[in-house]
């Protein structure tokens, strides 16, 4: 029997505007907005809806908008009734996937982004670090690779993306000798990203307690849906292992391709990407072609679902 899996989208995806469309013409994600507003305390709605793109871009608010956009959209598949099968989100949207399998409460998801965000943010500045897409090289060269660089400093492999495409995190001297020695050894291209801090790596550390510490005051509750875990490539239901998976996820690589492939092993063949943005549709195409993947953040877009 087919099924159905919701994906929703980490840093990276966000944009001025997003969200926007949506809250004019659906007016419980509008409303959704307006509690977000109330929760951090400052207009995260005009952030995500005005700029200034510095602003937007800035860790401890792309976090919470990102969150927020998807938790909107949400909003519009439950009042259609939209059924799926499991959930899973890339790094910062697993929060996202939580919160539409029932983990938390908007509120509290909420908060814990926000506070994921800020120590991201802090970790970024006092350990400088980078991130680079190398494409074209995976596996055992890549391995190597690493393994050379790492002698230059910190650097290690942050995002299974897709095949042939592999994010590595870690210090700047690190990260840059990895490219150079992916570059010789037949990688097509490595483009450095726009992140403000070496996420998913040693580099994060800083940020462990402060998060383990706001995650352990976060009540969790047991999944309605199984989430696909990032850490793990493996279905979760549990509060309590939902909880001990975040914590792991900070410093550890995401295995979005290893998740995929493992959603489809358990007869997932549909997907929905919730919240701003197409990156996750991308990634599918080259993971496998044949799963059709609907990107919904628009009454538009939503309209496409369900035709």
């Amino acid at each position: 029997m087919s099924k159905t899996i919701l994906l929703f989208p980490g840093q990276g995806a966000q944009y001025i505007g997003m969200g926007k469309a949506l809250a004019e013409s659906f007016a419980p994600a509008a409303d959704l907005l307006k509690r977000a507003d109330a929760v951090l305390g400052f207009s995260l709605s005009t952030i995500m809806q005005e700029g200034p793109e510095e602003v937007l871009k800035s860790t401890d608010n792309t976090q919470p908008a990102l969150y927020t956009c998807s938790c909107m959209v949400m909003e519009l598949l439950k009042s259609e009734g939209i059924a799926f099968d499991m959930v899973a989100g890339h790094s910062l949207g697993e929060y996202s996937a939580i919160y539409a399998a029932g983990g938390f409460s908007f509120e509290d998801g909420l908060r814990l982004v926000r506070v994921r965000g800020e120590l991201m943010a802090k970790a970024g500045e006092l350990k400088p670090g980078a991130m680079s897409a190398v494409l074209g090289l995976d596996g055992a060269p890549l391995d190597e690779v690493l393994a050379e660089a790492s002698k230059s400093g910190v650097v290690v492999a942050a995002n299974f993306n897709s095949p042939g495409q592999i994010v590595i995190s870690g210090s700047k001297e690190g990260v840059a000798k990895a490219g150079e020695l992916a570059l010789a050894k037949g990688a097509k291209k490595v483009v450095p990203l726009p992140v403000s801090g070496a996420f998913h790596s040693p580099l994060m550390e800083y940020a462990l307690p402060g998060l383990q510490a706001a995650i352990s005051a976060t009540h969790f509750s047991d999944l309605k849906i199984p989430l696909m875990a990032n850490v793990s490539a493996g279905l979760v239901t549990k509060g309590s292992d939902v909880a001990d998976l975040l914590v792991k996820q900070l410093v550890s690589p995401v295995r979005w391709q290893q998740s995929m492939e493992a959603a489809i092993a358990q007869g997932c063949s549909k997907a929905i990407e919730v919240g701003a943005g197409k990156v996750l549709m991308g990634l599918m195409r080259n993971i496998n072609r044949d799963i059709k993947v609907i990107p919904v953040e628009t009454l538009e877009s939503f309209q496409a679902l369900k035709a």
